[in-house]
């Protein structure tokens, strides 16, 4: 089992929430398999893993961890497309 477990992260992912009453980013395991899936194929593809003693674990471990520890960001699809917008300006 990976641990941290997904209730973890997604306390540790919603915990940037700026205002109370506010939607979650992440509101079911789907999305965190969907995320830390998407981190571990670009850290396979080639990015460097951005937590520390990252050789020899598993791409997926890794991403794990880096979400855990905040390294990595989720936003929402509408904040995606939103920073896709301000590149092209």
């Amino acid at each position: 089992m990976i641990h941290p477990s997904y209730v973890e992260l997604m306390q540790v992912v919603n915990s940037d929430q700026t205002e109370i009453g506010e939607e979650p980013v992440i509101n079911s395991r789907y999305s965190i398999v969907i995320a830390t899936a998407k981190r571990a194929r670009q850290i396979i593809g080639g990015d460097e893993p951005m937590i520390a003693k990252a050789n020899g674990r598993k791409p997926l471990s890794v991403a794990v961890q880096e979400l855990y520890e905040g390294k990595v960001k989720i936003v929402g699809e509408d904040d995606a497309i939103a920073e896709i917008a301000q590149e092209h300006l």
